[in-house]
């Protein structure tokens, strides 16, 4: 029996998980959270984010949360978020910190809502932050949000999600994850995506930053899943969304049951049981 920690990146997000939260939640308290989930087993920590504390109060602490996390007994990863060049140059600062992600939108409406910037001055902030992470050792991943469509009406087809993808692939990035920012995406406009990114770009990783709601998460996976993705952005019991997508805020994928899926698929992550379980029952302080 194969282990999926061994082909399967699941990456956790309690950011995503906390940065709509409409109440603050203290600095210790995101400290213990993220240091448990550190023990758990995860690919990568999606942590924090280096954004306005104007638009996303509940983020205004990264900086002091990075300071309080314990590393030196985990292989885990830690990726930040960051939505202009200012937000790279604290970013990449940190040592602990290997990813730096930035949200690209192929829906000009949502870029704007999100970064505020254009998709073009957008472009130009991709440039800039990749050239702070070759020179910081840091990687870039670029995150495809509104990937499946949006609810702007704005123009959505796969021959648009190519063009982007494509561009951000001769900017050198080598791993893209599509975000189903507002919980949109149907499994088969999921597994037609990937399954064309996946022919078309084999060398590249592609990601599914999936949202969804507890009756279409595993065929939102699987479609996923069976079509070539490897790489699995969750949030344990399925908290979180975007506080600038809409206002009905759509949660993440649960880990739980990205964990559970692939253990039925034979493919096991091999995780520390009582460290997840603890993670669990702190999630459901945190955000009960």
């Amino acid at each position: 029996m194969s282990t999926a920690a061994n082909t399967i990146q699941l990456i956790e997000c309690p950011r995503d998980a906390m940065q709509g939260w409409p109440h603050f939640i203290p600095t210790e308290k995101k400290i213990n959270y993220i240091n448990q989930l550190l023990q758990v087993g995860f690919h990568t920590i999606d942590f924090g984010s280096f954004v306005s504390p104007k638009a996303i109060p509940q983020m205004a602490d990264t900086d002091e949360v990075m300071k309080g996390l314990q590393l030196n007994n985990t292989l885990t990863k830690l990726l930040a978020i960051v939505a202009n060049v200012r937000g790279a140059e604290t970013a990449v600062m940190f040592d602990e910190i290997t990813y730096i992600g930035f949200p690209f939108s192929i829906s000009p409406t949502f870029q704007l809502r999100n970064t505020n910037s254009t998709q073009e001055e957008s472009m130009h902030t991709v440039d800039a932050i990749q050239e702070l992470c070759i020179k910081n050792n840091k990687q870039l991943v670029v995150y495809l949000s509104m990937g499946f469509g949006n609810p702007y009406g704005d123009v959505y087809n796969s021959e648009i999600l190519l063009q982007w993808a494509d561009a951000m692939i001769q900017k050198n990035s080598t791993i893209i994850s599509l975000a189903d920012t507002v919980g949109l995406a149907t499994p088969e406009q999921i597994k037609q995506a990937f399954q064309e990114l996946i022919s078309a770009y084999p060398h590249i990783i592609f990601g599914a930053h999936l949202h969804a709601s507890s009756d279409n998460s595993v065929a939102k996976l699987a479609a996923a899943y069976e079509s070539g993705c490897k790489r699995f952005d969750g949030a344990l019991r399925g908290y979180g969304g975007c506080p600038m997508a809409q206002n009905e805020l759509v949660g993440n994928m649960d880990s739980l049951v990205v964990i559970n899926y692939f253990s039925q698929q034979g493919h096991p992550f091999s995780f520390n049981t009582r460290a997840l379980e603890n993670s669990v029952q702190l999630a459901s302080e945190i955000f009960g």
